[in-house]
């Protein structure tokens, strides 16, 4: 049996023990372990997957992640995300539709402490949707705002995706998190835009809420403030040298501690959910990470990620119908399973290619969480569309979908534009 088969019978397993419903972490270990040893046996193949293993939980740079996840979920039990709504709101929430651009501006505020598209959503569907169906919103608006702003919390940095690929694809995190700021917040005002023109034009899908006075307005910056200084000394920090990314995210976890305790308004009850919950998250990622590695040693042993890199780069076809190629698969595959589950899968295949064909490896990894991120909100899996339909009774999945749909031509004109203009994603 060739190579190459016995790497596509592995994908294929992989791909039925998760449809039997096992965890993604766990279905990439056991396909990648029986893979392993049917190439090299199984006491040789589990003395590698074993160093494999403990050299990943024990690296410095994974420790990254439990930080920038309690800092996100002590910004939200200290009412952090509230206050950022609140200011927003104040803002744009007397314009036609200005309660659902408050929604999408709040999510890119909180995007910059929660790194996760399922907490942006239910931490803004929270706040948010009372406030649409208060002011008698369309429900299918009312549904795709909350559910499209949730996709930002994968792509505004500290990215929980972003710091997986650059831990697998060895990658600079800092650099990453660099890159994604402006697409971050290019798609943030595109969705922004989205609403408001909609709006505009269609009134009665989302009437404009009380005019607030300027003075009012002003004052609700204070609430901004503590989140702005946070952000900028994590990321800029991290530009600027100051830190490593474990230094920031320790940075990050320790400022909103002192900003929660210096507003008073974090209990020790909430506190302890807040580390229990970073706790759960936490290892959910490592494992991730961890059924990563497995299974990439399989494919690496395989040799499929070389062979498909060597193949593609001789066919006649320019490397930009190749992307397109690649986007194609990467919309379709966090269509049918969790975003960050098929990243973890498909690096080990498409960071060598995409190598191979002189793509810039930052540029290349913003372009494909762009795209990927999108699944989160597609259906069937579509996560975002269940949390938002779960918040609210009111809101069924066909609903939430239909509102989502008009989003996808922000989105879809951000991933052109960088495509067309690499040079707007900062990769050096």
């Amino acid at each position: 049996m060739s190579f190459t088969l016995v790497a596509l019978i592995g994908i294929a397993l992989m791909l039925g023990i998760m449809m039997l419903r096992m965890p993604v972490a766990f279905a990439l270990m056991l396909a990648g372990l029986l893979g392993t040893s049917y190439m090299i046996g199984m006491e040789s193949a589990i003395q590698l997957l074993a160093s494999d293993t403990y050299r990943q939980f024990t690296s410095y740079g994974l420790s990254v992640i439990p930080l920038f996840v309690l800092m996100g979920q002590i910004a939200f039990r200290a009412g952090i995300s509230e206050r950022l709504y609140a200011a927003a709101y104040k803002w744009v929430g007397s314009l036609p539709g200005g309660v659902a651009a408050t929604t999408i501006l709040g999510s890119i505020g909180f995007s910059t402490f929660s790194g996760s598209n399922s907490a942006t959503t239910a931490t803004m569907g929270a706040v948010a949707l009372p406030e649409m169906k208060k002011y008698r919103y369309d429900p299918a608006l009312t549904g795709g705002s909350v559910a499209i702003g949730g996709t930002l919390g994968v792509l505004i940095p500290p990215s929980t995706a972003l710091i997986i690929i650059a831990i697998q694809s060895e990658q600079s995190i800092a650099q990453l998190f660099v890159a994604a700021l402006v697409p971050g917040l290019v798609v943030g005002v595109l969705l922004v835009a989205t609403v408001l023109v909609l709006c505009w034009r269609r009134p009665a899908l989302g009437p404009p809420g009380p005019k607030v006075a300027w003075g009012e307005r002003l004052r609700s910056l204070t609430g901004v403030a503590e989140a702005l200084a946070l952000f900028a000394l994590v990321i800029g920090g991290l530009y600027l040298g100051w830190f490593t990314p474990t230094e920031a995210a320790a940075v990050g976890a320790f400022g909103a501690i002192i900003v929660a305790l210096a507003r008073r308004s974090l209990s020790a009850p909430e506190f302890w959910r807040a580390v229990v919950e970073s706790l759960r998250i936490s290892a959910m990622v490592v494992l991730l990470v961890t059924g990563a590695v497995v299974f990439g040693r399989f494919l690496s042993l395989t040799r499929l990620p070389f062979d498909l890199a060597e193949w593609v780069g001789g066919l006649a076809i320019p490397p930009t119908a190749i992307l397109l190629l690649i986007v194609l698969i990467y919309l379709s595959g966090g269509a049918f399973m969790d975003a960050l589950g098929f990243l973890v899968i498909s690096i080990p295949i498409f960071f060598p290619l995409a190598e191979s064909l002189g793509f810039d490896p930052v540029w290349f990894t913003i372009i494909v969480t762009l795209v990927t991120t999108i699944g989160a909100v597609t259906p069937p899996v579509g996560v975002n569309l269940y949390i938002v339909s779960a918040l609210d009774k009111d809101l069924d999945v066909i609903a939430v979908s239909k509102g989502v749909f008009v989003f996808f031509i922000p989105y879809a004109l951000a991933i052109a534009l960088f495509i067309a203009v690499p040079g707007l994603v900062i990769t050096g």
